[in-house]
């Protein structure tokens, strides 16, 4: 395929603080956690609370764990992604696509406004959104779509755009998430699904963010060829006091081995990168949870990140929006 027309795809991911810092990531937490998607409730008395309580003691504990794991090129969120803009302009490029790959973060910095400004400066032709989370919830995919249009409101003449809603049971994602588990599970591993969870009243609310990440599951453990008692699925990463989606992957971790698990790899089929939730949250407190209540062995699958089966997966998803 030849192109003479110019692509613009927006790599988008959630975000991730400038520093391993308090005060950088309680900016960050605050531009996070305002946001209405996020937490719904009545700003007059969530945002004092925010702002008083929270960010304080939130900011310096969350500081220690972005220290423990920050790398030379920032975080590893950021700079796993940005490897995977250089893979995917590599793949567009050999592909005679003439596109031009920007990163852009719902929250913080490289900011979504800067990756549309960057576009339309250029006159691309068309714009190619990629939220990078395979299963849609309004908490992510939908407010990566607001600061989408929020970057286009000033934009006299919006160029037309592609938005990639969701991906959860693309042939492409699940033969890459199906191969990258079977080359590193072992045969008496329990395998657990870990996705990122969201309040149970989203839900209720018309969010199927659950369903699918249900979809997902059975998709890859078909494709594995697993049985009922090889495999479970849980919401990590709850925040706040009210219910989330159930069962808890640290609830379910530290009680594993009283129903036998006692080898167990913990994949996170929602993360498209590596970051904070996976390698501090999964395989660090998590790991110790479950070694320490009765488990003997603990893996943690890594996020598909670079590998070149998930950027050919990404090129698969934009051509099909270029046909």
């Amino acid at each position: 395929m030849t192109m003479t027309k110019k692509i613009g795809v927006i790599l988008a991911n959630l975000g991730t603080p400038d520093a391993p810092t308090p005060s950088a990531i309680s900016r960050y937490l605050w531009e996070f956690l305002t946001d209405p998607r996020v937490v719904d409730l009545p700003r007059w008395r969530w945002l004092p609370l925010l702002k008083s309580l929270i960010l304080p003691s939130r900011s310096k504990r969350i500081a220690k764990n972005y220290q423990a794991i920050w790398t030379e090129q920032g975080s590893p969120l950021l700079a796993i992604t940005t490897q995977q803009q250089k893979a995917l302009q590599a793949y567009l490029s050999a592909r005679n696509i003439n596109a031009q790959v920007e990163i852009a973060m719902t929250y913080g910095n490289p900011s979504m406004q800067s990756a549309v400004d960057a576009l339309v400066e250029n006159q691309v032709d068309k714009i190619i959104v990629f939220p990078l989370y395979p299963q849609y919830s309004s908490t992510t995919t939908g407010a990566l779509f607001d600061a989408f249009a929020n970057a286009l409101k000033y934009t006299r003449n919006i160029p037309p755009f592609e938005f990639i809603h969701s991906y959860h049971l693309d042939k492409h994602y699940i033969d890459a998430l199906a191969q990258s588990i079977k080359v590193r599970l072992k045969p008496d591993e329990f395998l657990l699904f870990s996705y990122h969870g969201i309040p149970l009243r989203y839900e209720n609310q018309g969010d199927y963010y659950r369903q699918h990440c249900k979809e997902t599951t059975i998709a890859v453990v078909d494709k594995l060829g697993l049985t009922e008692n090889q495999w479970g699925m849980t919401f990590q990463s709850r925040f706040g006091r009210e219910e989330w989606l159930q069962p808890y992957t640290d609830e379910f971790l530290i009680s594993a081995s009283e129903q036998g698990i006692r080898k167990i790899a913990v994949v996170c089929p929602g993360f498209s990168v590596d970051c904070l939730e996976t390698i501090e949250e999964i395989d660090e407190e998590n790991r110790e949870n479950f070694l320490h209540n009765g488990g003997e062995t603990y893996q943690y699958i890594p996020a598909l990140n670079a590998e070149q089966a998930h950027i050919e997966m990404m090129g698969h998803l934009i051509l099909q929006k270029l046909q």
